[in-house]
């Protein structure tokens, strides 16, 4: 092989190792931008339920929320297969919503109490205690906030008046709403989705609270969530 044909191998092999040194960190940021759509269609669907109508009363004074798309039975495993969502917080002065932040939930304990394979969860967090939870590394639901079940139902808006819980889960499941048990289900950050969204090593604090980097391909799911926020 000439020299000009071994350059060419070396060039090509260089190329090679490039491509697969970046694979993950271009696959994560794929991830990150499709599970922000996708927790986008879920604020929307729960918002366009007619059984949640206890969700859109109380999200109007909600703290934070945090969106699964996809939470599945049984146990977990940490990556896209489910089990993973995106945190948004409000903040306490201009009342505009910030985020997202990645992390993931379940344990090996965390399961369906219903039949379906598969549910939407979003949890709604009341108080500053209930942001402060999540914007930790790791958190177990119910441990250090306090966690209720969100009320379903056309008339379940009456009974928001008495739930004083740091955190309120809804879910649904192929068109049930009961039976997904989320206290001690563990939520932890996801360091690599959260880098890869912003292009650079940040915590959920930076971004929720400091608000040192936002990412414009969050505009879609930040309107969404202001838009229920504010009923309209």
């Amino acid at each position: 092989m000439g020299r000009i044909g071994v350059s060419a191998v070396v060039a090509v092999l260089l190329l090679v190792a490039l491509a697969v040194g970046r694979a993950p960190a271009v696959d994560d940021a794929m991830e990150a931008s499709q599970l922000v759509d996708r927790a986008r269609l879920t604020v929307d669907a729960f918002t366009a339920d007619n059984n949640l109508t206890a969700f859109r009363d109380l999200v109007k004074r909600a703290k934070g929320v945090f969106i699964a798309p996809q939470v599945l039975r049984g146990a977990f495993i940490i990556g896209a297969a489910g089990g993973s969502g995106v945190l948004l917080a409000r903040d306490d002065s201009t009342g505009n919503w910030g985020g997202p932040t990645f992390h993931t939930i379940g344990e090996v304990s965390f399961g369906l109490q219903i039949g379906g394979e598969a549910s939407e969860v979003i949890l709604l967090l009341m108080s500053g205690r209930g942001v402060s939870s999540l914007l930790s590394s790791s958190v177990k639901l119910g441990a250090d906030a306090t966690i209720a079940l969100g009320p379903v139902g056309m008339g379940a808006s009456a009974a928001t008046a008495n739930l004083s819980a740091d955190i309120i889960a809804f879910s649904r499941s192929k068109g049930l709403y009961a039976g997904l048990s989320v206290e001690g289900a563990v939520v932890a950050i996801r360091g690599a989705l959260n880098r890869a969204y912003y292009g650079q090593d940040v915590t959920p604090t930076d971004v929720i609270i400091r608000r040192t980097v936002t990412n414009p391909q969050a505009a879609g799911l930040i309107e969404s969530i202001t838009k229920v926020a504010s009923g309209k």
